[in-house]
């Protein structure tokens, strides 16, 4: 007797546009997706199974998002160093419909750093997240954010080997401020470990900013080329939130926001938009899109412990925050503290912002995984992948969320 579900509606990933697809799959693994009419099996009713409330070709279907960068959620920081609470976190940000993600932890002192990428190693080994993050402390005082200055170090070689120690194969990525002192070195040990060099929090001019992509860049293709078939997809450093944390773009200045946008559109370097609607004003996400290519965008969120609670008061790393009107602010500064969206609510903003929404969903799936070499795991929806599926409605709410081929308890309203 045959285990197989089916899904039908019109699928969207980064590579088709199906308007009446099929989306099967048994034990937790994808068996057929395409046209409806070319499905071997067959259909309940002619509809697939129901899910969310909705049937047939009124839902759209879309891969698991993929998150390269977010803090926390329903209360929880990563930076906390709690496990129990690390992994609350992560369930409602799956259930929210970002089943892949990496933890992102922070500046905080060296010995809490140490600690906590090793607590994120353990939810990594459980299959909870696809690793960590490191958003400091390699960061410019002048760029700081919501980081929390009186922690931010110079790149230290011994730090991140001890960092690398402890979080082993599972930490990929980390911010850096390309004018720092050691910055060059910092790049040749992680790419050397086959970690992504992330610009970011940074007030590099345009020949630093661009000498640190392609350094990064070249040391992840040398690292690929020596390993070969460990990964699938394409490692490219990436930038830290475009635009936020770095000087703006000056005619006469053009600083490190040039030097992403050229990297980006040379295909050498991914940049990250947070497209909540609050970073970034709509007209600058669609711009970006037209001007590099969705195949070079990585939508995040940068989501901290307030995603899907109530304004009030909470904490990011070592810092007192306040959420007022769903927007994130560092009580002492002032400076905004990361955000409380999701990465589907990331995805809708951009698509109101005039992105298409098949640019607008590969940026948020088939970019991040391959950055990651995860591309034969997540970011797509193709026979032979583990069963990650979001199920949306016209309107592009949440309908119902699949995670290696299990129904998510259905979310509650934020």
């Amino acid at each position: 007797m045959s285990t197989e579900s089916t899904l039908r509606g019109r699928i969207v990933t980064a590579s088709a546009d199906i308007p009446d697809g099929v989306v099967a799959y048994d034990g937790g693994v994808l068996t057929y997706v395409g046209p409806a009419s070319e499905f071997p099996g067959v259909l309940e009713s002619g509809e697939g199974r129901s899910i969310g409330g909705r049937r047939g070709v009124d839902r759209i279907i879309i891969p698991g998002l993929v998150d390269l960068h977010c803090h926390g959620a329903g209360g929880s920081d990563f930076a906390e160093g709690s496990p129990d609470g690390a992994r609350s976190a992560v369930r409602y940000l799956h259930s929210r419909g970002t089943t892949t993600l990496l933890a992102s932890l922070v500046t905080g002192t060296p010995e809490d750093l140490v600690r906590n990428v090793k607590n994120l190693r353990t939810l990594a080994t459980e299959g909870l997240i696809a690793g960590s993050h490191l958003e400091g402390p390699f960061l410019s005082g002048a760029q700081c954010g919501a980081h929390d200055p009186a922690l931010l170090l110079a790149p230290d070689l011994r730090l991140m080997a001890d960092l690398l120690d402890a979080a082993g194969p599972t930490l990929a990525s980390v911010t850096v401020a390309a004018e720092l002192p050691g910055a060059s070195g910092l790049v040749d040990l992680l790419t050397g470990h086959g970690v992504i060099p992330s610009l970011g929090h940074t007030a590099a001019d345009n020949p630093a900013a661009a000498a640190f992509l392609a350094q990064a860049a070249a040391g992840l293709s040398r690292a690929a080329t020596e390993s070969p078939g460990k990964e699938n997809g394409r490692r490219r450093p990436t930038v830290t939130h475009l635009f936020n944390a770095m000087p703006s773009l000056h005619h006469r200045a053009p600083g490190p926001v040039s030097a992403s946008l050229a990297a980006a559109r040379a295909g050498e370097a991914v940049v990250e938009l947070i497209a909540d609607g609050v970073h970034l004003a709509p007209q600058t996400v669609k711009l970006v899109f037209d001007l590099v290519g969705s195949q070079n965008i990585a939508l995040v969120t940068d989501s901290m412990a307030a995603t899907g609670l109530q304004d009030g008061h909470y904490r990011l790393g070592s810092l007192a925050v306040t959420v007022d009107q769903g927007v994130a602010r560092v009580d002492s500064t002032g400076s905004i503290a990361g955000g409380t969206a999701t990465l589907l609510d990331v995805v809708r903003s951009a698509v109101a912002a005039g992105v298409d929404l098949q640019h607008a969903v590969g940026s948020a799936t088939a970019v991040p995984a391959s950055v990651l070499g995860l591309s034969a795991l997540a970011g797509d929806l193709r026979a032979g992948m583990p069963a990650d599926v979001v199920v949306l409605n016209p309107e592009l709410d949440l309908e119902a969320v699949l995670r290696r081929g299990q129904t998510l308890p259905r979310p509650q309203a934020a």
